[in-house]
């Protein structure tokens, strides 16, 4: 049974836009200190004179966001969306203004962490709450807006870094969080308090969380350290990923028997949510490994800049943005709105054909087109995948839901990028060899063609397998009514 329903919240436009430059703030704040870092990496290491260690200024940011974004999903939908996201930012805050003022790498690495365990959920709750503001049928065109927020980010992190660490110092690129920081928790925090609630009592189930969190991070430090730090056949990455089964399948049992799991067996067996976190995974991957790996292939095989290379991704992510605004929008019209990313994505697997074919052959122009077709093809799934697994659950377990494919994603970008790491690294046989060091020995490195073939080539079959899974996704009818809230007294009731 449930306690009484309480009518629903409808939302002008006037508030939902309120909301989402709160929300494009939250993300852009997450997505930005994942790339701004990079350019100014090598200053910082000559600023503490420790350049061992710079590898973990952005392993243990990585390693905190990911591990806790299910955790935010789930205290999302016990606590209520507007003071978790708030405890997020301000975390989120604190950690970069440590960041700015450590004194030391020790400290630099600890704070970074600190930042990570804030901006793991910034994502993930913003597209839990637009799921809260907005119809599914809307919700598509403002699933469109994150993806601008997402390229943009790509783009003016690596600048700005640049631009701080040689023009200004390099604690810039940490201390420009504090006023956008404190704009997006000022402004979120007075836009969500008209937000429909849907928070219900649930237990914590700290066990299970416990277990998720030490096999995620003993995943990522697998797949950071593997080939380069250690040979992927060495005792420390094979106890690692020993470490990560172990605890992985304890996370499993944990969920079977817990009275209330970490993640409900409810979501994990809705076919819908299933398929589409298959389908969004692969795409996500593969978008994620080709921004990191496209750049060298300009410098190595291209024989472009470092700055040029940059420039190439524009077209990439541009494409990826219009794909994601236009799918996104599209959906609120058509009714069958899966079809627009079924015929996006086999253009974008046909559109690495060539550089999976011909990688050395193509020039510039051509290879810009192909790249900015894939980036089109690619974005419709984004939105598409969020939007149908929000439809397919129950409104107080949005938050939980949405974490998870955020959570899954982010997995699903690791080992994409750490096996087409292997296929340009050759394994274990290149450990030592770093992204710098292949960009600095250029066109002299014979057979790099050979390895970009099968970093194309893989990238192509990713795109197939996410494809597989969206034709599986069963394809329900967009709901057009604003959900229920739900009061605090209500009882949880089982999903379909």
């Amino acid at each position: 049974m449930t306690a009484p329903q309480t009518p629903p919240v409808r939302l002008d436009h006037a508030a939902v836009q309120r909301i989402l430059v709160g929300l494009m703030l939250a993300m852009f704040l997450s997505a930005l200190d994942q790339t701004i870092v990079a350019t100014a990496l090598a200053t910082i290491g000559r600023a503490y004179a420790d350049v061992e260690n710079l590898a973990w200024i952005v392993t243990a940011y990585l390693l905190a966001a990911t591990a806790v974004t299910p955790l935010y999903g789930k205290l999302a939908d016990i606590r209520g969306r507007r003071p978790v996201l708030l405890t997020g930012i301000a975390i989120f805050i604190a950690g970069s203004v440590a960041c700015a003022l450590s004194p030391n790498m020790p400290t630099l690495i600890a704070a970074r962490a600190l930042q990570g365990l804030g901006g793991g959920g910034l994502i993930a709750l913003s597209q839990t709450i637009i799921g809260d503001a907005v119809t599914p049928r809307e919700r598509g065109r403002y699933q469109g807006y994150f993806g601008a927020v997402f390229a943009t980010s790509s783009i003016a992190g690596p600048v700005l870094g640049g631009v701080f660490s040689e023009h200004l110092h390099w604690s810039m690129i940490f201390w420009i969080n504090l006023p956008l920081g404190l704009i997006a928790f000022f402004v979120t925090g007075y836009a969500l308090k008209r937000l429909p609630r849907h928070e219900r009592p649930h237990q914590l189930d700290f066990l299970g969380a416990g277990l998720m969190v030490t096999a995620t991070v003993s995943l990522l430090l697998a797949l950071n350290w593997g080939g380069m730090r250690f040979g992927w056949s060495s005792w420390q990455i094979l106890g690692l990923l020993a470490a990560s089964a172990v605890f992985g399948a304890l996370f499993l049992w944990r969920i079977a028997i817990a009275p209330e799991p970490f993640v409900p067996l409810s979501i994990m067996r809705n076919r819908v949510v299933a398929h589409a976190i298959g389908s969004a995974a692969f795409a996500y991957g593969t978008m994620i490994a080709l921004t990191i790996y496209t750049p060298v292939y300009f410098e190595t095989v291209l024989g472009l800049s470092a700055s040029a290379a940059g420039l190439m991704l524009i077209p990439f992510m541009g494409g990826t943005v219009i794909g994601s605004t236009f799918g996104g929008r599209l959906m609120a019209k058509l009714a069958h709105y899966k079809r627009i990313a079924l015929i996006g994505t086999p253009f974008a697997t046909a559109a690495l054909l060539p550089l999976a074919l011909w990688p050395a052959q193509l020039n510039i122009v051509t290879v810009s087109a192909l790249l900015f077709v894939t980036g089109a093809g690619i974005g419709p799934s984004f939105p598409i995948t969020t939007v149908s697994i929000q439809n397919a659950v129950l409104p107080w377990q949005l938050g939980t839901a949405t974490a998870l494919v955020n959570f899954v994603r982010a997995l699903a970008s690791a080992l994409l990028v750490a096996l087409y790491g292997a296929f340009l690294f050759g394994g274990a046989a290149a450990h030592g060899v770093t992204l710098e060091s292949l960009a600095a020995a250029g066109r002299n490195l014979a057979g790099l063609e050979e390895h970009f073939r099968w970093i194309f080539s893989c990238a192509v079959a990713c795109l197939a397998l996410s494809w597989s899974f969206l034709v599986a996704m069963e394809e329900r009818p967009l709901r057009t009514a604003a959900a229920p809230s739900a009061p605090a007294s209500a009882v949880p009731v089982p999903a379909e």
